[in-house]
């Protein structure tokens, strides 16, 4: 039996403690690594919009908010902690970040690193991150071997493009059901790690599922000139185009299949650029009716108040909506803060662990998700993937059933 007294010197010793780590921990600093110049140079500052709105949600009190640690101020595990950004720019470059990663470990003493847009980046970060023993949140980095190294400190709330891709060919084969007369594809993928590893699984899905490939092109990304490439897409003429590519990318081709006359009946993006809404407002208007792969459901604000007060917030900020990847950024940022609270420490090794042990109800989150849980490599594999078609004006999610608003429109224009 415990004493009274005993019972008092230890509620006595946890007051003290708690003080202690309040004091000791005034903030928690974690590092946020993108693009902040050059052509993507847009991601990384929606990136940082997200991730300080965030964490504005976890250091002040947002009692309307059903999200995790949104009713306190600070993170009660460590003493009403407030959590700081120290943002980075890797400059598209993964040799700049490697250097800056470990920058921001040594010198910046952050705790963890969220980043990073472009996978290759992704894939330099990791490997510092396993290094040093400082987790790495992959916010948006989509391509699969990521979390196939074996690496112990990578984690990665939303789908891969295996998973992406296995709800794109779906929705092929339900429009090759319904009659759509859907037989062809052209692979059209940078050269980087996110177009090998989606052309590779587009690759095998297709050959799985009974499509045929008639133009599988590998491009040098940021090419200044696509000209070759788009006289086999358009010599190939698929049913379905199939991009893998950024932002800029994204916009020299589109531009060039306008330039040639070269419409496909539909187009089906591993979204990246085609979910930038940069692309859009410069070649917007000739890609109505393009679908792109998502995780992100704009819609669902509709059934889930929460996802409308946030994207209110990040508004506020950016002067834009949440887009599929700064919502992937801003869920990102509030899975660490979680685990940080839970670990109640801000050494690597010990949020690892915490990271590992998350799980988290989809609705309790903005992301269409059954849940955010993380299996032995450090991938969510509850991240359920939707499309979205773009209208002219913004976006619809149109699969699958269960979280479409909005009739697939196919092809993407009246012939």
């Amino acid at each position: 039996m415990i004493s009274r007294r005993s019972f008092v010197q230890g509620a006595a010793l946890a007051a003290i403690s708690a003080k202690a780590r309040a004091q000791a921990t005034p903030e928690v600093v974690v590092g946020l690594l993108f693009p902040l110049t050059g052509p993507s140079s847009q991601i990384g500052i929606d990136a940082r919009h997200a991730v300080e709105t965030a964490f504005d949600i976890v250091n002040s009190p947002y009692p309307d908010l059903d999200l995790p640690l949104a009713e306190e101020a600070g993170l009660p595990g460590l003493g009403g902690a407030r959590l700081r950004v120290i943002a980075a720019d890797h400059q598209s470059s993964p040799q700049v970040a490697r250097t800056e990663a470990e920058r921001l470990v040594k010198h910046e003493k952050v705790c963890a690193i969220i980043g990073s847009y472009q996978s290759a980046i992704g894939a330099s970060i990791a490997q510092v991150s396993e290094r040093l023993e400082v987790p790495y949140m992959a916010s948006e980095n989509s391509s699969p071997s990521l979390t196939r190294r074996g690496l112990r400190y990578i984690f990665r709330p939303g789908p891969h493009d295996d998973m992406f891709s296995e709800t794109m060919f779906d929705l092929l084969d339900d429009l090759r059901r319904k009659g759509g007369g859907v037989e062809t594809l052209a692979l059209f993928a940078e050269d980087t790690l996110f177009g090998t590893d989606s052309a590779n699984t587009q690759r095998r899905l297709a050959g799985e599922r009974g499509y045929k490939i008639v133009a599988d092109i590998r491009y040098r990304a940021n090419a200044p000139a696509l000209g070759d490439e788009l006289r086999q897409l358009k010599e190939a003429d698929a049913d379905v185009l199939l991009p893998s590519s950024y932002t800029q990318d994204g916009i020299l081709l589109v531009k060039g299949m306008v330039e040639i006359g070269y419409q496909p009946r539909a187009i089906l993006a591993q979204n990246s650029g085609f979910s930038d809404r940069t692309l859009y407002d410069a070649v917007g208007r000739d890609v109505v009716g393009c679908i792109t792969r998502a995780s992100y459901s704009p819609e669902l604000a509709a059934r889930r108040p929460d996802i409308g007060r946030v994207n209110a917030l990040f508004k506020a900020r950016s002067g834009k909506d949440l887009s599929d990847l700064s919502a992937r950024q801003f869920t990102a940022a509030m899975v660490l803060a979680d685990a940080v609270n839970r670990a109640q420490a801000t050494d690597g090794p010990t949020i690892r662990e915490a990271l590992a042990a998350s799980d988290i109800p989809g609705d309790q989150t903005i992301m269409p998700w059954t849940r955010i849980a993380f299996d032995e490599t450090g991938q969510n594999r509850d991240a359920d993937p939707v499309l979205l078609q773009w209208n002219g004006q913004g976006f619809a999610t149109v699969f699958p059933a269960n979280a479409a608003v909005a009739q697939v429109q196919f092809p993407m224009r009246p012939a």
